[in-house]
């Protein structure tokens, strides 16, 4: 099959350090290509990937100081699509909605992946308008805003099984890694392992938004002898800080829409205290790949239970239902329904 796959130019594919969306293109692509498919890749020029490479901005933009804009890079990008359009079968994009009026007009098979939040007003009507759109979830909770859009599918987040190497034993600290925002509950962990009597190490990044959040709200408490602020890490670092912690902390405060912390957490065999918000119960079962709390008392109590549970459980959990060859067989089932239903999209009002 000739797949094109078109990702967002915020950081390259994969990311140098923190990034989720960029993260998954790359191990979706290289998986296609391993399969045997045709595969080209629509990103930054500094992606490193095992499919045709195009190149649609000098490097990750969110790195780049003299990027004021990323919208002409995103332009130029979807006109490089379209000047290679007969060239591909089906197109997969994963920058939420910019292509919608091109694809309309072209008429050319394609799906996307829709990998933020959808409860806000704006996205309602913009779906109402754009019904011949076929979109992938990759939650069931992440529709529940907008349940009459044009869904195909949902695929949850997959990687490669020799990113992360299992840790049988783990450690004693706790994790927290991500992104600070007060949507992911970093105070919370902060409170949760002060509570608990354990050290919690802090991998994670501030973006510009979020930086007075930080500086008013969380800077203060890294002063506590039990944290540790890393900042970002790559995928080594990273499967080292997972692998030897007791657990990973995840108090989220909005509706996650995934949460690929918590399934290379599980990759690890390291277990996941979450609270129940958007994918949460999706993706980690009570008791066994982690624990579901409802409050900073319920998360300090599910802690000290975290020695109890099977790590080589929450790794088998990972490799059943979070691998990327699951993933791409998924989404590869999607293409042929989509081939299958060959509709001209330029016939919709």
């Amino acid at each position: 099959m000739r797949i094109a796959q078109v990702a967002p130019l915020i950081e390259s594919v994969p990311p140098r350090q923190y990034g989720g969306t960029e993260r998954v293109v790359a191990y979706l692509t290289d998986e296609l290509v391993r399969q045997g498919h045709d595969v080209t890749l629509f990103a930054t020029e500094d992606s490193h990937t095992r499919a045709r490479l195009v190149p649609c901005a000098p490097g990750a933009l969110r790195l780049e100081p003299r990027c004021r804009d990323p919208l002409p890079h995103y332009m130029y990008m979807l006109d490089e699509l379209r000047r290679r359009a007969r060239q591909f079968d089906i197109v997969h994009f994963h920058i939420d909605y910019l292509h919608y009026p091109l694809m309309r007009a072209l008429g050319l098979p394609h799906v996307t992946t829709l990998h933020g939040r959808q409860d806000f007003w704006d996205l309602a009507r913009l779906y109402a308008a754009f019904p011949d759109m076929p979109l992938v979830s990759i939650s069931n909770a992440q529709r529940a805003p907008v349940p009459d859009a044009n869904w195909v599918g949902t695929v949850y987040h997959g990687l490669p099984p020799d990113l992360y190497e299992f840790s049988p034993d783990g450690g004693d600290y706790l994790v927290f890694l991500g992104r600070i925002c007060a949507d992911k509950g970093i105070d919370r962990a902060i409170e949760i392992a002060t509570r608990a009597g354990r050290e919690l190490l802090i991998a994670a990044k501030v973006d510009k938004a979020d930086r007075e959040y930080y500086e008013a709200c969380v800077r203060p408490l890294l002063k506590r002898p039990n944290i540790r602020y890393i900042g970002e890490v790559d995928d080594r670092e990273k499967g080292e800080l997972l692998g030897g912690a007791l657990g990973l902390l995840f108090p989220i405060d909005w509706p996650e829409p995934f949460g690929l912390a918590m399934i290379e957490s599980l990759a690890c065999g390291t277990p996941v205290v979450a609270r129940p918000c958007g994918s949460v119960p999706e993706l980690i079962r009570d008791g066994l790949s982690g624990r579901i709390v409802d409050g900073i008392d319920d998360a300090v109590a599910a802690v000290d239970s975290l020695r109890a549970l099977d790590r080589a459980a929450a790794r088998r959990e990972f490799e059943e239902r979070f691998s990327a060859e699951r993933m791409a067989a998924e989404y590869l089932a999607i293409y042929r329904l989509l081939l299958d239903d060959r509709t001209p999209l330029s016939s919709a009002a």
